[in-house]
């Protein structure tokens, strides 16, 4: 690797082994990195090397508790004790639907368990599929929701280029991206025109079937993309024009990250289909798809085994979630995450004065993202050279911070 930083010896010799038996395709800034990690206590990891960074990836906004916090590790032991696998009730299970249910609206009242983000949002689609009778869905410009096949035509490139051809009925729209608005308007004299251009496309490109509109409350993938608080609404008005379930991809946004417990909560929108994931677990494979009564009754995903998983809710994901939420929820870690975020901001819109490549500051609550430009006024993206060379930097100042491309995201 060129650049500033260079993975310590021990570190080097294990990626380097590494490499010659793993598949192509782990993520870049892994590559990047070349490093091999050891151990994480709260926001601190240490590679082999004896060498310390700052987290400010947290496992792509994963641990949300911080890497090791001491409740989740005795919860995940002790039923690791007891009982790993299985479809069965277990005490975990039941325990952790009634905080769900304590914390959601009774329009998200029910709960089905999966293990991984892009697996509970196919199984999303089929629930709204099934509800609705439609076969469409509607997705946004810059999202993400997993790369398997059922999603795979709904998330932006680079990821979907080579795949071809993708799975049909599938649609996307602008998002509401203001720092690099698709109609070169500003908020709030735009007058959320991006919407307008959704209805158009939407009555120009569908076959007017559509079972759902899939959102993310804020993009992650794109660059933690925080759009107008009222534009959600907006987005919910759309799905209801064309007689769709909205559902929320709440993978990146839920569970305290952005200041509220759930990414909806700014806006006020409830949304009919909510998808969980990634933070959920505090570092275990876990996800889900939250709806109301009248929904999940739908058939065919309500019959028997239709809408189960092998892994799904297993008691150790279970205990898992569990602890991470109830730690969540009594440390009041989402209102931590509030007053972090405010003085995050704060520090780099400071610095942002001083650094004229950093063309915007946006968040909420430790959703952080910057546009990284060689020209506010043309907002050209920085070159990924240069990028990668400040990731590399980083990574050379004890910071772990996804900062290789010109969308930089902070997660911590």
């Amino acid at each position: 690797m060129s650049g500033s930083y260079r993975a310590g010896p021990r570190s080097r010799a294990s990626f380097e082994a590494e490499q010659r038996l793993i598949a192509p395709g782990i993520q870049r800034l892994a590559t990047l990195a070349g490093i091999a990690m050891v151990r994480g206590r709260g926001a601190v990891l240490e590679d082999a090397d004896g060498r310390t960074y700052i987290d400010f990836m947290a496992g792509v906004a994963v641990a949300s508790l911080g890497h090791s916090h001491p409740a989740w590790v005795e919860a995940v032991t002790a039923q690791a004790r007891e009982l790993a696998v299985g479809s069965f009730t277990t005490r975990a299970r039941l325990e952790l639907l009634e905080l769900l249910s304590s914390l959601l609206p009774e329009t998200l009242g029910r709960v089905q368990f999966y293990s991984g983000g892009a697996e509970a949002v196919e199984a999303a689609l089929r629930l709204a599929r099934a509800y609705t009778g439609k076969f469409e869905v509607v997705g946004f410009w810059g999202g993400f929701h997993g790369k398997t096949g059922g999603v795979l035509p709904l998330i932006g490139d680079p990821f979907k280029r080579g795949w071809g051809p993708l799975a049909g009925g599938i649609h996307l729209v602008p998002y509401a991206d203001c720092y690099r608005c698709p109609l070169g308007a500003s908020h709030p004299s735009c007058g959320l025109g991006c919407l307008d251009l959704a209805r158009r496309q939407i009555r120009a490109a569908t076959a007017g079937s559509i079972a759902a509109v899939l959102v993310e409350p804020m993009q992650g993938t794109a660059g933690n993309v925080i759009p107008p608080p009222e534009w959600l609404a907006g987005v919910r008005d759309v799905a209801r024009e064309f007689g769709a379930l909205l559902i929320a991809d709440e993978m990146i946004t839920g569970f305290g990250r952005t200041g509220r417990m759930f990414g909806y909560e700014h806006s006020g929108v409830v949304p009919d289909v909510m998808t969980i994931g990634k933070g959920f677990g505090g570092g275990f494979p876990i996800s889900g798809v939250i709806a109301g009564d009248e929904i999940v009754g739908a058939d065919p995903w309500s019959r028997p085994s239709s809408s189960s998983s092998s892994y799904g809710g297993n008691p150790l994901a279970a205990a898992a979630a569990l602890a991470t939420v109830r730690t969540i929820v009594e440390e009041r870690l989402h209102v931590r995450a509030a007053e972090l975020g405010r003085t995050m901001l704060e520090r780099l819109r400071a610095m942002q004065k001083r650094v004229a490549w950093i063309g915007d500051v946006r968040g909420e609550g430790l959703l952080v993202g910057m546009d990284l430009v060689t020209d506010r006024n043309t907002k050209e993206p920085l070159p990924r050279a240069i990028t990668e060379e400040i990731y590399r930097r980083c990574l050379a100042g004890g910071l772990l911070v996804m900062a290789y491309g010109p969308r930089v995201r902070i997660n911590p």
